[in-house]
C-alpha cells in the first residue's frame, strides 16, 4: 500500500478510537509516579507546581470551549466516529490554525504530563501525541480536500496546521453557543479534575506512605463531580 493511503487508513482508524488516547498517555504517566517526590522537596512548592499544571490543562480546555462554542453545526465535536463536515470552518480559531481542537488537547495532556515533573515523561508524551495526531490530521485533511477542493486548498495554503498564526485572525462567523459547550465539554472538564485528583492521591501515597488529599483537591473534585452529574442529567433530559 502506498504511504499516502497507508497514512490515511491509519489516520481514519485512529480518528475512530481517539477517545482512548488517554489510556496510552496514562500508561506513560502512572509508572513514572513510582518515582514521584514533592517539587523542590516542599509540599508548598509542589502545590504551586500543581496549580501551574492545572492552569495549562484548563488553557487547553479554554481553547476547545472557544472553538466549539463558535463552530457551525456538524463541524467541530467530540466522540464522532467518522469524518463529517457540513461546511468548511475558516474563521475564528480556524483562521489562525487548521486543528485548534487538537492544540487544546495537547495543552490538556501537557499539563497532566508535567504533574510528575520528570522531563522525559513530557518528552515521551509529545512524541506519542505527535505520531498519533499527525496521522489523524492527515486523514481529516484528505477528507476535507476531497469534499471542498480548491476552497480547502486556499485555506490550507495560508493557515498553519498546528502552530497559530495570529496575524491571520478573522472573527468567527457563528455566535458563541453556551448550550453547545455545556453539552459537549462537561466530560472533559471533569476528566481533567479527576485525572489531577487521582495523580495527587497517588503522589501523596508514594511520598507519605498513606492516603492523603489536600483540601484544594477535595473542593475541586466536588465541583467537578457536581458539574458533571448536573450537566449529564440535563443533557439526558434534553434541557440543554
Amino acid at each position: 500500500m502506498p504511504l499516502k493511503e497507508e497514512f490515511e487508513k491509519c489516520g481514519d482508524w485512529l480518528f475512530r478510537w481517539r477517545s482512548y488516547l488517554p489510556l496510552i498517555l496514562m500508561g506513560i504517566i502512572l509508572p513514572a509516579m513510582g518515582r514521584y517526590n514533592y517539587f523542590g522537596n516542599s509540599h508548598f512548592w509542589d502545590l504551586i507546581w500543581e496549580v501551574i499544571c492545572l492552569s495549562i490543562s484548563f488553557m487547553g480546555l479554554a481553547i476547545r470551549i472557544y472553538t466549539i462554542g463558535h463552530a457551525p453545526a456538524a463541524t467541530s465535536g467530540r466522540n464522532i466516529r467518522k469524518q463529517k463536515a457540513a461546511v468548511l470552518n475558516t474563521t475564528g480559531m480556524y483562521s489562525i490554525m487548521r486543528h485548534p481542537l487538537y492544540l487544546g488537547n495537547f495543552f490538556i495532556w501537557m499539563g497532566i504530563s508535567m504533574f510528575v515533573h520528570l522531563w522525559w515523561v513530557s518528552a515521551l508524551f509529545i512524541l506519542v501525541f505527535w505520531i498519533y495526531y499527525e496521522r489523524i490530521m492527515f486523514a481529516e485533511e484528505e477528507f476535507l480536500r476531497e469534499k471542498f477542493g480548491e476552497t480547502f486548498e486556499a485555506w490550507a495554503s495560508r493557515t498553519p496546521a498546528f502552530l497559530p498564526r495570529f496575524k491571520n485572525w478573522q472573527p468567527p462567523e457563528s455566535p458563541f453557543s453556551l448550550r453547545k459547550v455545556l453539552r459537549k465539554e462537561y466530560s472533559g472538564f471533569f476528566a481533567i479534575i479527576a485525572s489531577f485528583t487521582g495523580l495527587e492521591i497517588i503522589g501523596d501515597f508514594v511520598v507519605k506512605g498513606r492516603l492523603n488529599l489536600d483540601l484544594m483537591w477535595i473542593i475541586l473534585f466536588s465541583i467537578g463531580l457536581i458539574t458533571y452529574v448536573t450537566l449529564r442529567t440535563l443533557k439526558k433530559t434534553s434541557i440543554i
